[in-house]
């Protein structure tokens, strides 16, 4: 079973943190009082007690409670009780480096597998990947697999930009990285614009949100998904 919403960014330019989700979250969580928040991502300069707290704060205006991992004793145990689920986003490299050195892979997949309606926000949607390969973030540390959860038959990159059409920029685009590493892994990957985000039920995946999103199936062509259409695989 799957109830996912995977969002590529949790800030909209000029607005509130998770702002443009909360009509969204408000059907999603339907029935849902308490949600487990998992802050092992950590945004630059901010602790993971803070990050719970900025989550706490936000869910307010849902009635939801929050109960951030780093505020129990058993991490597990909690996972177990979850009635909704929230990973926020910061640095895949060092969530999924917390997450497998607190044996907390396998059962955040065993609470997905029973239905537990699950919110991610960029590096928190990468990790439903079948691999965080193609996140944008720096390895500020070393997990010790790459391997994610695998909720989805894709990889995502979140915050998708296509090129500027007059940039004099240089680097490699989006594009050019998503295709170096399907030369060693032939993986879908679904580059995932801000303000958009995949609503996943059971193995049904449905693009949401304001923007079309790019789909890159290794060694063919990639196509455009607009909003409300259904990703095939």
């Amino acid at each position: 079973m799957n109830k996912l919403l995977l969002a590529s960014t949790s800030t909209l330019f000029g607005q509130d943190y998770l702002s443009y989700l909360l009509p969204e979250l408000k059907t999603f969580f339907q029935g849902v009082d308490c949600i487990t928040f998992i802050p092992f991502a950590r945004p630059g300069g901010c602790s993971e007690n803070e990050y719970t707290r900025k989550v706490r704060k936000t869910f307010e205006a849902l009635d939801i409670a929050v109960i951030g991992l780093d505020e129990v004793i058993d991490p597990i145990d909690a996972l177990n009780q979850a009635k909704g689920l929230f990973t926020g986003g910061g640095n895949t490299f060092l969530l999924v480096k917390r997450l497998y050195d607190l044996k907390l892979m396998g059962p955040l997949n065993e609470a997905l597998q029973r239905g537990v309606p699950y919110l991610g926000t960029s590096a928190g949607s990468n990790i439903c990947g079948l691999g965080m390969h193609t996140t944008n973030d720096m390895p500020i540390v070393h997990p010790p697999s790459l391997k994610t959860l695998g909720r989805v038959p894709f990889n995502i990159n979140a915050h998708y930009i296509e090129p500027e059409k007059y940039s004099t920029h240089m680097g490699e685009t989006r594009e050019t990285r998503i295709r170096e590493f399907q030369e060693q892994q032939k993986v879908p990957v679904v580059g995932l614009p801000e303000g958009s985000w995949l609503r996943v039920q059971d193995s049904v995946v449905h693009l949401k949100g304001a923007h079309p999103a790019v789909v890159f199936p290794p060694d063919q062509p990639r196509y455009t998904v607009r909003p409300d259409e259904k990703l095939v695989f």
